[in-house]
């Protein structure tokens, strides 16, 4: 069982500006649903002019919890996005993030994914609620003014009120999108359902059921994710980092990052420099 969450800032444009303006970490759930949530992420800011960030988002759906100027706490379900997420924040505020593990978010969710992919939900201030769980007391509001650790433990209550089924296909899905994750050398989904000795009709139907979209895409996105990170480490070849991410040639990279990302490698590695 992991010890402490990831500590990358894949997905994340100039995240060297992002920890310049805002107070942003990462915190591990409860032990109990760490099979399903990979982390807990805060944010609070305090700006004296309008902050954009842009992210990649990766293969996750995320519920998000958020709070400005001690006004109402607002609370909604985001499905994983297939275009650059931006959002422009202004004066002051508090957002308290769950980032659920791809695959994960179904046995709280109790339906397809995908039906959310692309989407935003609107959640009741301060509790998930889903049709089968009947309504009780609400848990504490994760966007509170007290510290961190109060603030995930209300992220915990609020996530174990939903009451999480056991799912054994919801497993098999994590496990084989964290194998994607984290080998690069994953390019093809012929390839990576031989490997997993899972048939690829059987592969398509399990990712878009649990992930919410399919394994291609979730293949494609982790590797794009890998050329930002690399993007933002200094020079390096284009064609050759291409060729490790399974791109066709080099164009086919400066294509697909230039649409997801907005701006070219190049003007964005330069962005950043």
């Amino acid at each position: 069982m992991r010890q402490r969450p990831r500590g990358d800032s894949r997905g994340i444009l100039d995240p060297g500006r992002l920890l310049r303006e805002m107070r942003f970490r990462r915190h591990l759930p409860a032990e109990s649903l760490r099979q399903w949530v990979e982390h807990y992420w805060l944010i609070d800011w305090a700006l004296s002019a309008p902050f954009e960030q842009r992210v990649v988002p990766h293969p996750a759906v995320n519920v998000v919890f958020r709070r400005d100027d001690d006004g109402p706490e607002s609370g909604e379900v985001a499905g994983v996005g297939r275009d650059l997420f931006r959002i422009t924040l202004n004066g002051a505020g508090r957002v308290s993030g769950v980032q659920f593990r791809p695959g994960g978010f179904h046995p709280f969710w109790r339906r397809a994914v995908s039906d959310l992919t692309g989407r935003r939900v609107l959640l009741p201030f301060g509790r998930l609620t889903h049709p089968d769980v009947p309504v009780g007391a609400s848990p504490g509001a994760p966007t509170s003014s007290a510290g961190d650790d109060e603030r995930c433990r209300a992220l915990d209550a609020i996530l174990t009120a939903w009451q999480p089924e056991p799912d054994p296909v919801a497993e098999e899905a994590v496990r084989l999108a964290e194998a994607i994750r984290t080998d690069r050398t994953v390019l093809r989904v012929d390839d990576f359902a031989a490997r997993h000795d899972v048939p690829v009709r059987r592969l398509q139907r399990l990712f878009m059921e649990y992930v919410g979209v399919g394994p291609k895409w979730v293949i494609r996105r982790y590797r794009l994710q890998e050329a930002v990170e690399q993007a933002a480490g200094g020079p390096l070849s284009w064609a050759d980092l291409a060729a490790d991410l399974g791109y066709s040639d080099q164009a086919h990279l400066v294509r697909d990052f230039t649409a997801v990302a907005g701006v070219s490698p190049a003007a964005y590695a330069r962005s950043v420099s």
